[in-house]
């Protein structure tokens, strides 16, 4: 694996390591960003590991695509993207709400982890090809 892939599977990690404590202590904004994030870092991981550049973008459904247009299974659907996608910006600022007509929960935010776990198992299989 390479340094620059090495790189962004342990930002990943380190962000749904967070994301997990914040659910857990309840904070659920911080918890929704980090889960996001970890995401995001994890399809990063898996373009870098399939030669391909880490975009810049935090679109979680723009890096799903692509990566499915490549060939390559993330097991992301695109209502999980649609999800990940819409908490990125409005859980960081309180002018709008998290969700689309609904503040962030419990549910919602414990559902955001098991995505971000389940792509970065993906991305740390693909790193270990």
């Amino acid at each position: 694996m390479s340094d620059e892939a090495t790189a962004w599977l342990q930002y990943a990690r380190e962000n749904l390591e967070v994301a997990k404590m914040t659910l857990e202590a309840g904070l659920l904004n911080p918890c929704l960003q980090n889960a996001q994030q970890a995401a995001e870092k994890a399809l990063k991981t898996i373009r870098v590991c399939r030669s391909m550049r880490p975009k810049r973008t935090h679109s979680i459904r723009d890096l799903n695509r692509e990566l499915i247009t490549a060939g390559f299974d993330t097991s992301l659907s695109e209502d999980d993207c649609e999800l990940l996608d819409s908490i990125y910006v409005s859980s960081k600022y309180p002018l709008e709400s998290v969700l689309p007509d609904a503040p962030p929960d419990l549910a919602i935010c414990q559902h955001c982890v098991r995505l971000a776990e389940q792509v970065l198992i993906v991305a740390e299989n693909v790193a270990k090809e």
